[in-house]
């Protein structure tokens, strides 16, 4: 008998868990530790779930002058959720970001530290505001497998709602190789940086000289969770 996904979430992140439907043999592959139960079908069980930061991107997007999505991320970040399928609404996801982890494509201290300027007073003043922190307040269900993240985000001093929209991955109660319970889900966001304080070099009104005010916030990540209960 099917039984409907259900999932929490987290970011910045960020974050959540589903149950989902009970597989059968036919759903079910094969390694050498024994089956492997597919993601779309296993049921995740209730309880706390840690992110494994081994399989987790926290990245950011801006638009440069009008000619590229500039993009950069975080190296380290954690989350933490309690994951009640029975009342979503009492589901929670909180997470936290090591600000001076930002990392760019040009760290050079030769030519120009990019990772130094981003982390400078104009910008993310990571020496006044070296972290960045998540809260979940209430989920919402738009979907077999999304859903939208209410919560409230702390940065550079600021705290502001913000919203991810998430879509669940897969998950199962766990097998021989990895006897945790796993999730994953993939959440993306948009939120105004003026908002957060962070207003240097925002293009004026109809041009696109600068930096978008703008940002785009794409997560990926996978959740571990309680032991596999064995039958």
């Amino acid at each position: 008998m099917p039984i409907k996904y259900w999932m929490t979430g987290a970011m910045a992140l960020a974050l959540m868990a589903w149950s989902g439907r009970q597989g059968t043999a036919a759903d079910t592959r094969h390694d050498d530790a024994g089956p492997v139960p597919p993601a779309a079908t296993a049921i995740v069980p209730v309880g706390a779930y840690t992110l494994d930061r081994t399989h987790a991107s926290l990245i950011f997007r801006v638009n440069h002058l009008g000619f590229s999505n500039y993009t950069a991320r975080f190296r380290r970040f954690d989350a933490k959720l309690q994951f009640d399928p029975s009342n979503l609404a009492a589901s929670k996801v909180v997470a936290s970001v090591d600000v001076d982890s930002l990392e760019t494509d040009f760290p050079d201290p030769a030519r120009l530290d990019f990772n130094a300027v981003l982390k400078g007073a104009t910008w993310l003043d990571v020496a006044q505001f070296p972290r960045m922190e998540f809260e979940s307040r209430h989920i919402d269900v738009t979907g077999v497998n999304t859903v939208r993240i209410h919560g409230d985000l702390t940065l550079h001093g600021v705290t502001r709602p913000i919203v991810l929209k998430a879509t669940f991955n897969g998950g199962y109660a766990g097998h021989p190789m990895d006897p945790n319970a796993r999730i994953g889900f993939s959440a993306q966001a948009t939120l105004k940086r003026s908002e957060f304080g962070i207003a240097y070099g925002i293009p004026a009104p109809g041009s696109t000289m600068g930096v978008s005010d703008e940002v785009d916030v794409v997560i990926e990540a996978e959740f571990t969770g309680p032991p596999l209960v064995p039958r």
